[in-house]
């Protein structure tokens, strides 16, 4: 990947020189990741405006000695510092050399107001700026190798649930902890180094609780049981939500999920290149509405996807932007009936010049399990 870390820091450096800086002080260990590849606990990075590809690319990154042997293997092509606190050794690299780092940024969006007093002193006589989301502003674009992580964290996290399903996981008496605790188990078992965030399994009027934390109930005959889950692969995360009935479904159940199905296939149709955000939330948002149950989808229609759970772009009715090739957004309009139960169908998309790539490919007719 040291190729695509390379394009990337060129990338950040585009927008440093745009927005006039002369650097950018990197403290969110994430961004970090995304810029050099460096998977550990502690560390910042300087990237400067006047760097060039290659050799003379001008970042510095440190860490401490406990990484000394791990950022020599991940970050191979960067100068190197082995000491602590990081930011602030970075911080007074900028200080050495004002006239150089004359106008620095630094991620707001990620530091305190009391290390910002701490990094003012030790980068004295450089102007420290507020930056915030530079480096999440590139993240929203995948390039190959990341949707290739989204696509094997999709697959584990399909592959579990079939698993779940065609081995009888999902069955009256089960409570909800066992089921989530197995799902995350199964994505393990297919290559998932842990769950993407804490499964949600709700059954019965649970199912009508967006964000449900899964409890020792049982599951019951008749229930509907939403399941969102992801797998994490690679530093990458994979989203998604399926509903299901325990037996042989209710007419009313039939028709919420068959509304909830129509909105979300509304809602991939409009995940399109050139498309506002908010008017991808309107598509499927306009299918509820128009069958009287808009107070009933509570939430926004989906979110970008990738080294976070949650990450730019937002899909939602207050969103701004467009949507652009490469960007990894979900899909997961809900219908939340208080005291009966609810249905949601989520998916991971790619965006594309024309139709979206799916990513989480398990079925979304209507199962009863």
């Amino acid at each position: 990947m040291s190729d695509n870390h390379a394009r990337r820091r060129a990338a950040l450096r585009d927008l440093l020189r745009s927005a006039d800086l002369d650097a950018l002080l990197v403290t969110e260990l994430r961004n970090i990741r995304y810029l050099t590849g460096f998977t550990g606990s502690q560390a910042a990075l300087l990237v400067r405006a006047d760097g060039e590809p290659g050799a003379e690319d001008g970042t510095v990154f440190c860490t401490d000695g406990r990484y000394d042997t791990q950022s020599a293997a991940q970050v191979p092509d960067l100068e190197r510092v082995i000491d602590r606190p990081s930011e602030l050794v970075l911080a007074r690299r900028l200080g050495a050399e004002p006239a150089r780092h004359r106008r620095t940024g630094f991620e707001s969006g990620h530091v305190t107001v009391d290390a910002l007093d701490a990094l003012t002193e030790a980068a004295a006589g450089v102007q420290l700026v507020r930056a915030p989301g530079l480096v999440e502003r590139l993240r929203q674009v995948k390039d190959a190798d990341e949707v290739e992580a989204l696509r094997a964290a999709c697959a584990a996290a399909d592959r579990a649930l079939d698993d779940l399903i065609q081995q009888g996981g999902l069955r009256p008496g089960r409570t909800e902890l066992q089921v989530a605790r197995e799902l995350e188990a199964r994505m393990l078992d297919h290559g998932a180094a842990g769950p993407s965030f804490d499964t949600i399994v709700a059954a019965g009027p649970h199912s009508a609780v967006p964000h449900h934390r899964p409890t020792g109930a049982e599951l019951a005959e008749g229930d509907f049981v939403k399941m969102d889950f992801g797998a994490l692969v690679d530093g990458y995360h994979s989203d998604m939500t399926r509903t299901v009935v325990l037996g042989e479904p209710a007419d009313w159940q039939r028709e919420l999920y068959e509304l909830v199905r129509s909105a979300q296939a509304a809602g991939r149709e409009a995940v399109r290149a050139g498309a506002e955000a908010r008017e991808v939330d309107g598509a499927a948002r306009a299918v509820i509405e128009a069958a009287g149950h808009g107070e009933h989808f509570v939430h926004g229609l989906g979110h970008g996807v990738g080294l976070e759970i949650h990450e730019a772009p937002a899909l939602s009715q207050r969103a701004g932007g467009t949507i652009h090739p490469g960007m990894a957004v979900t899909v997961e309009p809900g219908v939340y009936l208080p005291e009966r139960g609810g249905v949601r169908i989520e998916d991971t998309l790619v965006v594309r010049e024309s139709t979206p790539e799916l990513l989480t490919l398990t079925t979304k007719e209507l199962l009863a399990v």
